[in-house]
């Protein structure tokens, strides 16, 4: 939960999280939608609609502090099986986005990603989402990677059928692969590694999200909405990671002599 004091203003807290190191990739699983909506005896789909404009208020905020990557978890391979309708809504809501986003990823540098098996995708999600893809492939800054019928289970499976596949060719020796080798088969190849997960709406759990990424990620569960997690709320989940150590399996001590070693050299 979120452990900081009273809030400092927005402009102070943003600049607190300015001064210490960030992430280098956040993924973010977007949980609350229907929620916020049934507290408001709204129909589901306006929480996903009003869970839209959280999702452009933080990757504006994202690509103002300078993060790397960022991946919002849109849209599970096991969304599917969902009614008909909201499937068919949530389609709807994607494609406006790709087209309302369009200008603005396109002169902010955002390199556009999608991970998971957007194929299965319908035609009118996908070409548009082609599209963005290809026109921002040169660009160099912030990754934005929308996980669209994604699930790490699925992608875990790929990556196996994949290794054996080339193994089968002879083009792979099952013995020479290491963890940096079989991650060449994730989806998430090219992007760099997840530092910090956060989950809204005070669930605690993965939901099927990047289960090999998150290997020594950081987590931050938040009580906010989706629709309710606006700037402020992401600031807040970024500044409780920067108070955290992180010791990839290593002591404080030995963390504060390696911290010591680069500082001397």
């Amino acid at each position: 939960m979120d452990r900081l004091a009273a809030p400092p203003s927005l402009t102070a807290l943003e600049r607190l999280v300015r001064e210490r190191p960030l992430p280098r990739h956040v993924g973010i699983i977007m949980d609350g939608n229907g929620r916020w909506a049934e507290n408001r005896g709204l129909p589901r789909m306006e929480g996903h609609r009003e869970g839209s404009t959280s999702v452009r208020e933080v990757t504006r905020c994202a690509r103002r502090l300078g993060l790397g990557a960022l991946t919002l978890y849109a849209f599970s391979s096991q969304n599917w099986s969902r009614p008909a309708e909201e499937v068919a809504a949530l389609m709807d809501l994607l494609r406006e986005y790709l087209e309302s986003e369009r200008e603005e990823i396109l002169q902010n540098n955002i390199r556009l990603n999608a991970i998971g098996e957007v194929d299965k995708l319908p035609r009118f999600v996908k070409e548009p989402l082609d599209r963005l893809r290809a026109e921002t492939a040169h660009h160099t800054g912030m990754v934005l990677t929308l996980a669209l019928s994604y699930g790490g289970r699925e992608e875990l499976l790929q990556a196996v059928r994949r290794v054996a596949e080339a193994a089968t060719r002879g083009e792979l020796e099952p013995t020479d692969l290491d963890a940096q080798g079989f991650e060449s088969y994730l989806w998430t190849h090219d992007l760099p590694p997840v530092d910090l997960v956060v989950r809204t709406s005070g669930e605690q759990r993965m939901s099927n999200f990047l289960l090999w990424q998150m290997a020594y990620a950081e987590l931050c569960f938040s009580d906010v909405l989706w629709p309710d997690f606006r700037t402020e709320a992401f600031l807040r989940c970024l500044a409780q990671y920067q108070q955290r150590e992180r010791r990839f399996g290593l002591t404080s001590a030995q963390l504060k002599r390696e911290d010591s070693q680069r500082a001397k050299a």
